[in-house]
């Protein structure tokens, strides 16, 4: 299956060289971060082929795309929230505002009240009760 696996096991297998110590010079920052960068170690060292994320690109664009719409839906929820809460306050404020109208409405129409607006126009208050008026229709 793994062709360089069985590459090696057709070879013969010598001694191992011995391995010197070399002095390391010192690096600079820029090479620190660079050799030490966890992509350039994942991808360099072999724990990640390029093949394997090429192959994996699709998927990752899939949970980008995701994580978008997630976002985009928790800005909309807010949004809907507080706008949910402005038409509330809007609503009781309204309510008040009709109450309030309605009892001065009321007070208003009282027998009384009217009585002491029109009075200046020279109307008064009827002191006995209005008279029915009935009409004989003759029957053909």
């Amino acid at each position: 299956m793994n062709r360089f696996r069985e590459d090696i096991e057709e070879e013969e297998i010598g001694p191992e060289p011995e391995l010197k110590a070399v002095p390391k010079k010192p690096r600079t920052a820029e090479e620190k971060m660079d050799s030490n960068s966890f992509i350039s170690k994942l991808f360099n060292d072999g724990l990640v082929t390029k093949e394997a994320a090429t192959n994996a690109l699709p998927f990752l664009c899939f949970l980008a795309l995701l994580g978008m719409v997630y976002i985009a839906n928790s800005h909309f929820a807010v949004n809907n929230v507080r706008r949910i809460d402005k038409l509330n306050k809007e609503v009781k404020e309204l309510r008040w505002e009709y109450k309030s109208l309605k009892a001065d409405l009321m007070f208003k129409s009282k027998l009384t009240e009217v009585a002491k607006k029109v009075d200046t126009l020279g109307i008064k208050e009827l002191i006995e009760p209005p008279k029915k008026i009935i009409v004989k229709s003759d029957e053909y």
